[in-house]
């Protein structure tokens, strides 16, 4: 699936490690005294996520169904002289018929659900901590910035999205995190690689009671496809304000601004809008929120290295920004009831240039922790087209267990 394995090579460090973490698979990362004691006194991980999903549109598309199963197997060397290793591998198998369109298996008489069977290394890197208030790592790894809007790992399918970088987070001033990164490759979902020469950016200032200030600029350079490459600058303050022992208002704003950039043979700028207002109140959650990603009919704001499903509804109808822009009005409302967590959003979705109706969405989701290992979630998903053409209903549900240690 995804290319780079020499990344897995660089941190071989970390293989030793693993295979000494099926004698020792209890023992605790600490430092090492000596650098046998680092390969064989880390930590062990385990992540196994079973999943069902069923998708049906109002199409001329079959009904898909995708019955998997996720596990992840990683190793964390005890750090030596400020360096250790990790190293991660992934798994997704398909459990009975591959009754889905994989987006690589060439079934397309299905609907897509882009959880493609495989294996693969999904981490493999040395992180050095022997700068003050700085780490770095080199190799194959999760970048996950702010919420995760602009650069994330699209957590949620069963591929995890990585990236082969060098990135470095800095803590030197009070309250502030710096992190750079230099990303040469993004290995997506699909199993699909994306070369690049791209460079990232991002600051984020705590040290406010009233909440945290990012600053950020992304400049994106791809080796193909040149009209992908973007530079985005941008800002966004988060945070809450405590009005009583049972009650605090949330509030979040975010501005941005997307042109072209390197070898992009276009010329443009577009605006990114967020602005999200709500409260807590004994427990329970709500929220009103507006996003806008500016389009001029040709092109549109894109966030192509996103968590993109965490945005503009679950059931994944805008992970690529119609031309003409998109705004998601969206209320949602969450809390717990008889130890279970219920989240419920709604969405309202309209064209940013020419007028249009692009729908409503409803998502529903419930959810269960046991003994802080297992969880079992079950999430609804029910997107209703609107006027403008391109879209169609379309239903998902997901049935979820998942234990990690």
């Amino acid at each position: 699936m995804k290319n780079g394995v020499s990344y897995g090579i660089t941190c071989g460090v970390a293989l030793l490690g693993g295979v000494a973490a099926l004698v020792n698979p209890s023992s605790m990362a600490q430092a090492a005294a000596t650098f046998s004691e680092s390969l064989i006194g880390g930590k062990a991980s385990l992540d196994v996520r079973y999943r069902y999903e069923h998708v049906e549109q109002d199409n001329a598309l079959q009904e898909a169904t995708a019955s998997t199963v996720r596990s992840r197997l990683g190793y964390l060397t005890d750090p030596f002289h400020g360096v250790n290793g990790y190293l991660e591998f992934e798994n997704i198998t398909v459990v009975g018929d591959e009754n889905y369109n994989s987006g690589v298996n060439g079934k397309t008489q299905y609907s897509l659900v882009s959880d493609p069977e495989g294996t693969e290394v999904n981490q493999a890197y040395l992180s050095v901590s022997t700068l003050p208030a700085t780490v770095v790592k080199v190799g194959r790894q999760r970048l996950l910035l702010d919420n995760q809007r602009f650069v994330g790992n699209v957590g949620w399918r069963q591929n995890e999205q990585t990236f082969d970088a060098v990135s470095l987070a800095n803590k030197s001033l009070p309250d502030t995190t710096i992190t750079y990164a230099h990303l040469s490759n993004v290995n997506r979902i699909t199993g699909l690689n994306a070369n690049m020469a791209s460079d990232i950016l991002n600051a984020s200032y705590g040290g406010w009671t009233a909440g945290t200030l990012s600053a950020y600029v992304y400049l994106l350079d791809y080796a193909q496809g040149a009209s992908a490459s973007t530079r985005t600058a941008g800002v966004r303050f988060t945070g809450a304000a405590k009005l009583s022992e049972q009650a605090k208002l949330l509030y979040t704003a975010e501005w941005a601004q997307q042109g072209d950039y390197a070898d992009n043979p276009a010329s443009y700028d577009l605006n990114y809008l967020f602005a999200e207002v709500g409260g807590a109140l004994s427990g329970v959650t709500a929220k009103l929120g507006y996003e806008a990603l500016e389009g001029d009919g040709t092109r549109a704001v894109q966030t192509p290295l996103a968590t993109l499903h965490a945005f503009n509804g679950w059931a994944d109808q805008f992970l690529t920004t119609p031309a003409a822009g998109l705004e998601d009005t969206y209320l949602s409302v969450g809390g717990a009831l008889l130890g279970v967590d219920l989240l419920v959003v709604y969405h309202d979705y309209a064209a940013n240039s020419g007028g249009g109706d692009y729908g409503t969405e409803l998502n529903f989701q419930a959810a269960k922790k046991f003994a802080k290992l297992y969880t079992v979630t079950a999430k609804y998903a029910s997107y209703s087209a609107g006027d403008l053409a391109g879209k169609v209903d379309t239903d998902k549900v997901w049935l979820m267990g998942q234990v990690a240690f």
